[in-house]
């Protein structure tokens, strides 16, 4: 299985660098370049990627130093279970407190939240460990609603485009797999050198300059400053309830992240056999991220250059990825679902600049952040449901349920689609764009098509 898993890496690695390099070849063309916008993307880009380092670097010990501290898996899988509460019922309103008081000053927040959760793992004490996945919840929430919500409202309010927007996710969504293997790699020899609380303090060191950055380079920029954060929270109901595609948009997210949550937590009991040798996980982890940075090339190419528009794209990356998640149920092979997984994974690195596009294009700008943590709620709820139930149902009725999920995910893309051609944002294909004039000092931005 080993040699296997290996030559898939090697295979997978200069699929990367191929589709990668093609992917690039006349970029110039179908994005304009617009006066600071590769300075702008290098701002946030630089910011978001220390940030996610520092995620990256924890996820793979949080489990491992539970257990060392001599949790029983009961204990530890309430400890689970309380960060995706915390995020559950906290990140709703954080969402309406940024709007309200400041994106920058809710990413300083982030930071803070996140490494105060990285102090409590020096505890062995289970409630302050309790204390901090709270902490953690809350952060998560943060970190996948603030700097979005950050950004989406500089590059709109600067004049760029929205292939400018795609392109700004798909270089995130790369990035995220490089930091990803990156940290892991380093974090591997910290925890190796000072054990496994040391991935914990480098991550606090990340994010410490990650806050740094922020109140050095980022601006301020807000929702709707005009109302409390009560308001706040209500113009986002009246938000959902007033444009359905921004609801159906919702559920499609929650449908899709559930399944993946639940994937993160299915893959080893899937592949593990307990007559063969021991796996090599950080190996498969590392082809995992490989997988979805050609997803997030090929989103590239396919929106940028074939003009195919997120809202296609969706459909695609939906079907695909309820066949690769319903392989496992009916296939006993390893290899074979294996490599369904790589399929998911790079399915993922194609869903997150689909999505986060289509976040900027549809949600309104004065509740951003409230809407994109409302996203979030059912998520938690189907994640926590399948978590509590894990262990009493079979590995391929959990891969059955993940499938459902993204077949409705998939049903809901079609509906938001309609609704969406019945206005004028939205078309099946769109030309590659002109090339670009000399002065776009003054150019607006203009809706994707």
């Amino acid at each position: 299985m080993f040699e296997f898993i290996f030559v898939t890496f090697i295979v997978l690695l200069l699929l990367c660098i191929l589709i990668e390099w093609f992917a690039r070849q006349g970029e110039h063309k179908h994005v304009e370049k617009i006066s600071g916008f590769t300075s702008f993307q290098i701002k946030f880009l630089s910011i978001y990627l220390i940030n996610m380092s520092a995620d990256w670097m924890q996820g793979p010990y949080i489990y491992a130093l539970y257990e060392y501290y001599g949790f029983k898996k009961e204990e530890i899988a309430h400890l689970f279970i309380g960060g995706f509460f915390s995020s559950l019922v906290f990140g709703t309103y954080v969402g309406a407190v940024a709007d309200k008081f400041g994106r920058k000053k809710l990413a300083v927040a982030f930071a803070i939240f996140y490494s105060m959760s990285c102090l409590t793992k020096l505890s062995r004490d289970f409630w302050m460990l309790m204390l901090g996945r709270l902490l953690s919840g809350v952060a998560t929430s943060l970190l996948f609603s603030v700097f979005e919500s950050w950004m989406v409202h500089e590059h709109y309010s600067k004049g760029y485009s929205s292939e400018g927007l795609s392109q700004t996710f798909s270089y995130s969504t790369f990035g995220n797999g490089v930091v990803a293997i990156l940290s892991g790699l380093v974090a591997s020899f910290i925890a190796d050198t000072f054990g496994y609380v040391g991935p914990f303090m480098l991550a606090l060191a990340f994010l410490i300059c990650g806050a740094f950055g922020v109140m050095a380079l980022w601006s301020e920029n807000y929702g709707d400053t005009t109302v409390d954060v009560a308001g706040t929270f209500t113009n986002a109901i009246n938000a959902l309830q007033a444009d359905k595609k921004v609801a159906i948009l919702g559920i499609v997210q929650s449908l899709f992240e559930a399944s993946m949550y639940t994937f993160v937590f299915m893959w080893t009991p899937a592949l593990a056999d307990e007559n063969s040798e021991p796996l090599p996980f950080g190996l498969i982890f590392a082809a995992y991220m490989v997988s979805m940075m050609i997803g997030s090339s090929v989103f590239k190419i396919l929106n940028l250059r074939a003009g195919l528009t997120s809202e296609v794209l969706a459909r695609y990356i939906f079907g695909i990825a309820a066949v690769s998640l319903f392989l496992p149920v009916v296939l006993k092979n390893k290899q074979i679902i294996l490599l369904s997984f790589f399929m998911f994974e790079m399915m993922c690195g194609m869903y997150f600049p689909c999505m986060g596009t289509l976040r900027g294009k549809y949600i309104p700008e004065n509740t951003r952040s409230a809407i994109m943590n409302f996203f979030r709620v059912p998520l938690n709820l189907l994640v926590v449901l399948v978590l509590v139930k894990v262990s009493a149902m079979q590995n391929s009725t959990v891969f059955l349920i993940c499938t459902l999920w993204l077949l409705l995910a998939l049903y809901g893309t079609n509906e938001f689609i309609k609704m969406a051609a019945a206005t004028a944002r939205f078309v099946e294909l769109r030309p590659p764009s002109p090339l670009p004039s000399r002065n776009h000092d003054n150019h607006h931005a203009e809706e994707e098509i």
